[in-house]
């Protein structure tokens, strides 16, 4: 009993190792300093310098209370990859657009006496010139007013309209 106990010991040791050595990996910036951490994968197929991203950010999945949303924080990934890849931040256009439960990790007290988790986050996509917009209809069914917002979130007549007017301005829709 004592050898199985010793070997299970082990092998949560050598998993704990490889996931915090997997981490280690993962690194802010160059352009989102404190979020969206990303690897350099060195034999991956190099992105043209020309290339222009237009992405709009589909983002409906509350984040846990307390905690930064993965959904928000995936598009911070975004410019630190595409820039570490050599594509120059002026051609790197996002929109985050966000209805339904994720409305709340927009506001400045997602509940009462509730501080934010995201509002570092927010702040630091909206000085990249990461626009971000709160679906009208959500915030209307869920009481939400616009002072009651992050700064620098702005709201849409409806996510539906949001995404129908990106795509005709050439934005491609990401799920992540």
């Amino acid at each position: 009993m004592r050898h199985l106990s010793s070997l299970l010991v082990a092998a949560v040791m050598l998993v704990a190792s490889a996931a915090q050595a997997q981490q280690s990996r993962f690194t802010t910036g160059p352009v989102i300093s404190d979020y969206g951490p990303v690897a350099e994968i060195e034999s991956a197929a190099p992105v043209p310098p020309e290339t222009v991203f237009k992405v709009a950010f589909d983002v409906s999945e509350a984040g846990t209370a307390g905690q930064i949303s993965r959904r928000l924080e995936s598009p911070a990934r975004f410019p630190n990859m595409h820039v570490r890849a050599g594509v120059p931040l002026e051609n790197i256009h996002l929109v985050i657009v966000v209805h339904g439960p994720a409305a709340r990790d927009l506001m400045i007290e997602p509940r009462p006496g509730e501080t934010n988790a995201n509002a570092g986050l927010i702040a630091a996509l909206v000085a990249n010139g990461v626009d971000i917009v709160l679906c009208g209809q959500t915030a209307a069914n869920a009481g939400i007013e616009p002072d009651s917002l992050l700064p620098g979130v702005r709201l849409s007549l409806s996510a539906m309209t949001t995404f129908a007017l990106l795509q005709q301005d050439g934005y491609t829709v990401n799920p992540f």
